[in-house]
């Protein structure tokens, strides 16, 4: 696997949709929906506090009853690990595996530059496979 985090990010939609701790958990909520997706990084200004998930909803407000008029700080994920855009996309599945995530938070400079998800991750792989196969094949016939 050749490609870094931030090749992966060059290619993803620009744009970073991200909530404050002070948020609702229903706005976060409704913004995840809206969006289609599964995590929401929680900033201040552009420094990374913390991490909501689609897990921090289910395991925090549906299970323990926390009120949807609650501030994201009170259910976020604020122990993250982050990757810089440098890093390797096998280091990052590594850090994946390893940590039971699907997403990490790409930060550079001190400032959030990007989110990673498993789903960026397998598509890579499935590329590198595909392209690995193909001048295979193409040197076996050679």
């Amino acid at each position: 696997m050749s490609s870094s985090v931030k090749q992966i990010l060059a290619g993803k939609p620009a744009g970073l949709v991200s909530v404050s701790p002070d948020d609702t958990l229903q706005s976060a909520m409704r913004t995840m929906v809206e969006r289609n997706i599964g995590v929401l990084p929680v900033c201040e200004g552009d420094k990374l506090v913390g991490i909501l998930s689609e897990r921090d909803f289910l395991r925090r407000v549906l299970y323990k009853g926390v009120s949807l008029e609650s501030e994201v700080r009170e259910i976020m994920t604020e122990k993250i690990s982050t990757v810089s855009s440098g890093e390797s996309i096998q280091r990052c599945m590594e850090l994946m595996t390893e940590l039971r995530v699907r997403h990490l938070p790409v930060v550079d400079g001190g400032k959030l530059t990007g989110i990673l998800s498993i789903g960026d991750v397998v598509r890579v792989s499935l590329d590198d496979q595909r392209a690995m196969i193909e001048h295979l094949e193409s040197y076996i016939r050679a």
